[in-house]
């Protein structure tokens, strides 16, 4: 009996029992192949085929020692990368049109020249000439890094082959084209080959090799998923065009620490690092007023202070208004529905508006708490006590839950000259020296001690 022939998509994975040129799971066009078995024809049995060789097996307690790592010299970076770059290793970093991911790896290349390794940078979108302009905007022509511009990747694999480079910078991956596929360039199978050929490369002659991509208007990676899966690092390139900060996070790291942050800012002569990132958010920050929190939070291993700022105002419209910037819109629903379900506080028939100053974006629920004070405080026109920061987790029940690392937001938070913190209960902390702690088991009890309600 016949086996029926089953289809699957590049962009996603899904499978389906026969092709279409549109996926159902993703959306994507053009996806979908069919799936060819690794042996067709008669088995390996009748045809009497030699076995495969026998794999040697190890224990998990090896010795091996860690991946050596050369650093860049930009400390930001080498923190993001977990301690610096490791040899045969592919990295995909992602970013939005025009944030400055080119000159953050031009500046790179140079730096890891400077340190004497050796560099390539190969631009798909850009003549050398304009390589050559913005190394010197950037002061960087004294580097010695080897530039070329070029989207065949036979004869890029073939350069990087003969030069054997320590580090070779791809700009993008969405312009290299393979005369071994026959779609255009930037295709999902153009860009499957293009990163599955520079990961191999990688791996086999211990070069590092970077990948720069480019990002839908989602804020995902363009082209198929699979390139994630394929490389070590995926590193996305954050921040608003109107603000001159810029964040660099991992969202994938095989030789460390995921969701570790660095902090740059944009100036005129190229990216600059930022060393205590809490200052620099907080540095514009104005007496206490309604709708403003401090929020201390943890990027990866470091603890960053914020500003959240809520608006809460009348609205003439008959559906109000819900705006976020730099916070999940879903977590704001689920925190006002709290409010109105177990502490009475309505918001119906008020826009609402929250932004997370200074363009950083956060994501982890301990800033839950900050989020409901900001909003409280906007809402009942009172402002915080001054010198104050907040942190805690907020479950459907109205129960404040502690969060992770509290002592690491306390230091940070007495580094920079606050005095008061409000936290849930059973936080695990061992000193509260120099700040006056405020602790509270449901929000309800909060919302009553600060604001008469509840």
């Amino acid at each position: 009996m016949a086996k029926t022939p089953s289809f699957s998509c590049n962009a996603c994975g899904a499978v389906h029992n026969k092709w279409s040129g549109r996926c159902d799971a993703c959306g994507a066009w053009n996806s979908i192949v069919e799936d060819v078995p690794i042996s067709t024809g008669p088995t390996a049995q009748s045809l009497g085929a030699k076995k495969g060789r026998r794999i040697a097996l190890s224990d998990l307690a090896g010795e091996e020692a860690p991946p050596p790592r050369k650093a860049s010299g930009i400390g930001e970076l080498d923190r993001v990368l977990g301690g610096g770059l490791v040899p045969a290793s592919a990295i995909l970093v992602g970013g939005d049109p025009g944030i400055g991911k080119s000159t953050l790896l031009l500046q790179a290349a140079a730096s890891f020249a400077r340190a004497g390794l050796s560099a390539v940078y190969v631009s798909g979108e850009e003549a050398t000439a304009q390589v050559r302009m913005r190394a010197q905007r950037l002061e960087l022509t004294d580097a010695p890094v080897r530039l070329a511009a070029e989207t065949n990747l036979r004869d890029i694999l073939t350069m990087l082959e003969a030069e054997k480079p320590d580090v070779a910078i791809i700009d993008s991956i969405q312009t290299m084209w393979s005369d071994q596929v026959s779609s255009a360039p930037g295709s999902v199978s153009q860009v499957r080959a293009a990163a599955h050929e520079l990961t191999t490369f990688a791996k086999r002659h211990g070069v590092a090799v970077i990948l720069v991509g480019h990002v839908t208007k989602d804020g995902q990676i363009a082209g198929p998923r699979v390139v994630e899966h394929m490389v070590d690092t995926v590193l996305y390139f954050e921040g608003e065009r109107g603000h001159q900060f810029r964040i660099l996070r991992a969202v994938k790291n095989r030789f460390g620490p995921a969701d570790e942050i660095g902090v740059f800012e944009m100036t005129g002569e190229g990216l600059a690092e930022v060393t205590n990132p809490s200052a620099l958010f907080l540095s514009d920050r104005e007496d206490p007023a309604p709708g403003s929190v401090v929020f201390a939070g943890i990027e990866g291993t470091r603890p960053v202070l914020c500003e959240f700022q809520a608006l809460v105002a009348p609205t003439p419209h008959s559906q109000p208004r819900r705006s976020t910037v730099g916070w999940d819109g879903g977590r704001l629903a689920m925190i006002l529905a709290v409010l109105e379900a177990r502490c009475a506080v309505p918001f119906a028939g008020m826009d609402v508006y929250l932004n997370v100053a200074g363009g950083l974006r956060v994501s982890e629920p301990a800033a839950d708490l900050a989020v409901a004070m900001a909003l409280l405080s906007a809402r009942e026109d009172i402002a915080l006590p001054p010198q104050s920061v907040v942190f805690g987790e907020i479950s459907l029940s109205g129960a404040l839950r502690p969060v992770s690392q509290t002592e690491n937001r306390l230091k940070e938070a007495q580094k920079l000259g606050f005095t008061a913190a409000i936290a849930p209960e059973r936080s695990k902390m061992t000193t509260t020296a120099g700040l006056a702690m405020r602790q509270y088991r449901d929000l309800t009890g909060l919302v009553g001690d600060m604001f008469g309600a509840g």
